[in-house]
């Protein structure tokens, strides 16, 4: 084996970890919601999305053999990762400022209307205000939790394909 597919495998195994860990963010949530009995907001529930996203484009990514393929879908990972970060970020916003709205009129019945909501009620259904505050976990809000673990997964990725821009297998 030569070092070029060593890399190619362990950063195949970084992706692998990357996706259990957004995974795990989500599954996090989800026992927030259900035994602690903090409802999801609009913008709670895009962030669900975007954490699955870069699952789902991190363990597709861990099945390429190419780096051509690798690449592509840790692009797309990185792409929902800073539109995470973006999600986030406003999120952290809408609370540091209490009696300014997410928009909850308007955001509802657009996350609720799409297919995944229809699918899977209890994951994806809009349950709660944005600017609710719920007690922190270490100091920090859910939403500063998910804009750092966003900032982290992007970081990582554009660090992954800017070690490995010239790479070819």
């Amino acid at each position: 084996m030569n070092n070029d597919e060593a890399i190619l495998r362990r950063e195949r195994t970084l992706l692998v970890l990357l996706g259990l860990i957004c995974v795990g963010l989500v599954a996090g949530a989800l026992y927030l919601q259900y035994f602690k009995r903090e409802d999801p907001c609009p913008l709670c529930i895009i962030q669900r999305y975007f954490f699955l996203l870069v699952a789902i484009f991190a363990f597709l990514g861990a099945f390429f053999n190419s780096w051509r393929g690798v690449r592509l879908l840790e692009v797309l990972a990185g792409l929902s990762a800073l539109a995470g970060i973006v999600t986030a970020a406003r999120h952290v916003y809408v609370q540091a400022r209490p009696g300014f709205s997410c928009g909850f009129d308007a955001l509802q019945p657009l996350v609720d209307g799409l297919p995944p909501a229809q699918w899977l009620p209890g994951v994806f259904k809009v349950a709660g205000l944005c600017e609710t505050p719920y007690p922190p976990i270490l100091g920090l809000s859910l939403p500063q939790w998910s804009l750092i673990a966003f900032v982290v997964a992007f970081i990582a990725l554009a660090l992954s394909l800017y070690r490995n821009r010239g790479r070819v297998v």
